[in-house]
């Protein structure tokens, strides 16, 4: 392996480093396995409960009448998440268009959505209308109340309270950090919030955005209460094979709605052509469990490797996991560059180029993003992100395999030292 980390330019002093952290990571990997042992069987289950045969990969166009592949997946979906129904398409393009799907088919002029955990995540501001934006809700009547998380992280019971009224339908939970330094939510946390709202009022609609946190725990939110689960294929579901898609796994009621938004009123989930990507989709879910625990291993890695060089990363290596997600608090903009050009040289596309920072659709800064994907965007592909801007904390993610993972760690590092911005 030395003459290979030679080939990466990885200095003797970095590889030390980063051999001393992964000795200390032993039994919270075996943790990771397990988790992904438990989830592979449920996955498993599903597909084999619903009869899944090669006859399911089939191609269909147009319409996309009695495609039943696509039928059939849905159903696999819904059986794995534990939900009366679920909505798994192509043609949602990314986990922002399944969260506006879902919120939109859900709320109607009058009506308030309530985000009980603080901001949500910056791509949503615009779709609610925190931000204007041509379409958002607030055009179409829809009004919006937030209440911020506690100086330790935690549910402000009593703001949500008071913040709960007669027009309040919908509350909205992030499970995930997004680009924020606070910890992601645990299924049972959220699963707590879920059973405080419905106390007030059952009837208020509980979505979680799940997006990044699929399979990192053995249970999702739709288990403890979620009227809504809502998540992106080129996230973890997708285990690294889907080219595109979205899912929303939830009630009957709420689901009917989403395919009535999603294609037309009177159509809903009658069609929807899969383009012939059916096999992607059913082994990329197939996968997805020990994709995940590869990039939850990544994570952790990246965090117990910082965490000894001094700087605040967020959740701790020791600290249980509930998405993929590793923020590490760099403290420049020098830094942020470095780490992502660490993670842009370990790519096995387009490892030759320079991630810099450049204004983003539906972000209010620049962003940097270092992703040298096979597919565009997908966040359980090797990955790192971030907005330039305080406190500078990276946000890195992903890993088809945990060997890519640990050298996307490892060349982020020699970046960060070959520039003379870390000490070892």
């Amino acid at each position: 392996m030395q003459d290979m980390y030679s080939v990466f330019g990885i200095d003797s002093r970095v590889r030390a480093v980063c051999e001393d952290a992964l000795s200390d990571l032993r039994e919270t990997f075996k943790t990771i396995d397990e988790t992904a042992e438990y989830n592979q069987c449920k996955v498993l289950s599903a597909m084999q409960k619903n009869r899944v045969a090669a006859t399911h990969f089939a191609a269909s166009s147009g319409y996309g009448y009695d495609d039943f592949g696509r039928d059939t997946l849905e159903r696999v979906y819904a059986d794995c998440f534990h939900t009366e129904a679920a909505l798994v398409r192509p043609q949602i393009t990314c986990g922002t268009h399944a969260l506006a799907v879902a919120l939109s088919a859900n709320l109607l002029p009058g009506d308030e959505v309530l985000c009980p955990a603080g901001k949500p995540y910056d791509t949503l501001e615009e779709v609610i209308g925190i931000r204007p934006s041509p379409c958002s809700l607030a055009e179409y009547g829809v009004t919006y109340r937030q209440v911020d998380l506690l100086p330790d992280g935690g549910f402000d019971y009593d703001a949500i309270r008071k913040a709960i009224n007669k027009n309040t339908k919908l509350a909205e939970i992030q499970r995930s950090k997004g680009y924020d330094t606070r910890p992601s939510f645990s299924v049972a946390e959220i699963g707590e919030l879920i059973a405080f709202i419905k106390g007030i009022n059952p009837d208020i609609i509980c979505m979680v955005d799940n997006c990044y946190g699929e399979f990192t725990e053995k249970m999702e939110p739709s288990e403890v209460g979620a009227d809504m689960i809502v998540g992106s294929l080129i996230k973890n579901p997708g285990g690294g094979l889907a080219p595109s898609g979205g899912y929303i796994a939830g009630t009957k009621q709420c689901v009917e709605r989403c395919a009535y938004r999603l294609s037309a009123p009177g159509l809903g989930q009658e069609v929807g052509a899969n383009f012939g990507i059916m096999t992607a989709l059913y082994q990329g879910f197939f996968l997805s469990p020990t994709v995940t625990a590869a990039a939850v291993k990544g994570a952790v890695f990246a965090a117990r490797v910082y965490e000894k060089l001094g700087f605040a990363v967020i959740p701790r290596s020791d600290e249980p996991r509930h998405d993929i997600i590793q923020s590490v608090v760099l403290g420049s903009e020098e830094r942020m560059l470095a780490f992502c050009h660490g993670i842009q040289a370990a790519a096995p596309v387009d490892s030759f180029a320079t991630p810099i920072g450049a204004p983003m659709p539906g972000y209010d800064s620049p962003v940097v993003m270092a992703a040298g994907a096979f597919v565009q965007g997908s966040s359980i592909e090797l990955s790192a992100d971030g907005p330039i801007r305080e406190p500078y904390a990276v946000y890195y993610q992903g890993g088809l395999t945990w060997p890519h993972a640990k050298l996307g760690v490892i060349l982020s590092l020699q970046k960060l030292f070959e520039k003379g911005l870390v000490n070892l």
